[in-house]
């Protein structure tokens, strides 16, 4: 299996509050390529409400942009350099108490197809759980349309059963009974590949990130979801997948970029403190839709 050219997600930031409070200074980033937008980003901070991460903190819960435009965006310039054409900014809660906002940056061109969405129960509104946005690039309108219209209970689709795990859910073949119910649809323009997690909120309502991908454009080059053992606490490698080693489970933990101890040491700092971590080229973002970490999510890009 040969590794793709270009992943899905492009780059990856993440932002902290200072310490006072009042804004969201730089924590680090995973930039490849992307080199204007490393040079630009980590002289710069955001108030609440200000900018991607901004916008974020002041929602409460995430935000997709599906266009990055100097009207939302201050870096749209350095993004587009790189072939970047959408972003998504991911708060971390511990009940009212933001620990960080992630920021996923993400492109596909006419030969890839992607997709971002942001699914959302209100659960004094409505049982169902409906799209709040979405970026959907080359993917067509059929698609889009669908999703859009579509709502799922507690348990039903990918987001209803990220819902109902708390936790990351990886679905590898979309067109073979994964439970992907738009599935036809999706394998139409090329997406075969779906990763979603549970995010915390500050409003009690409760968000599901998904990204669908295609062959050509992985969703990273290796997606990892390590959860807490009931023994002793120590992470455990429970899924994943890797575009040069496949299907990737706890018998792959000694092939993982986070083997070594003291990646292992910041993997567990990462799982008890609820606030991400940069390893390399590793991106570890808790997973805490509750104020607890249920898992977390190793992206290599």
């Amino acid at each position: 299996m040969m590794a793709a050219a270009r992943t899905f997600i492009r780059a990856a930031e993440y932002w902290v509050p200072s310490s006072d409070r009042s804004l969201l200074e730089f924590g680090g980033g995973i930039f490849g390529g992307a080199s204007r937008l490393a040079a630009t980003t980590p002289q710069l901070c955001f108030g609440r409400g200000e900018g991607l991460p901004g916008q974020a903190w002041e929602n409460g819960y995430p935000v997709v942009l599906p266009q990055l435009d100097h009207s939302n965006f201050r870096r749209a310039d350095a993004a587009r350099a790189a072939g970047i054409t959408c972003g998504v900014a991911i708060p971390l809660w511990q009940g009212l108490q933001l620990r960080a906002v992630v920021v996923l940056f993400c492109g596909d061109d006419e030969q890839h197809a992607g997709a971002i969405e942001l699914w959302r129960n209100v659960p004094e509104a409505s049982p169902d759980m409906g799209l709040v946005d979405g970026y959907y690039g080359t993917t067509g309108d059929t698609f889009e349309f669908i999703s859009r219209s579509t709502q799922f209970r507690r348990g039903t689709g990918l987001p209803g059963l990220t819902w109902e795990r708390q936790a990351p859910v990886f679905l590898d073949n979309l067109g073979k009974g994964s439970g992907f119910l738009r599935a036809d649809s999706a394998v139409r323009v090329g997406i075969n590949r779906a990763y979603a997690f549970p995010c915390s909120t500050s409003d009690g309502s409760v968000c599901v990130m998904a990204f669908l991908s295609a062959l050509a454009t992985p969703i990273a080059r290796r997606l990892e979801t390590w959860q807490p053992t009931s023994v002793d606490g120590a992470a455990v490698l429970v899924s994943g997948f890797c575009e040069s080693s496949g299907t990737l489970g706890p018998a792959q933990a000694a092939t993982s970029p986070l083997a070594a101890p003291q990646d292992q040491a910041l993997l567990a700092q990462v799982m008890a403190g609820g606030a991400p971590a940069i390893t390399g080229s590793v991106l570890l973002l808790p997973i805490t839709p509750a104020g607890q970490t249920t898992a977390v999510v190793a992206l290599q890009l």
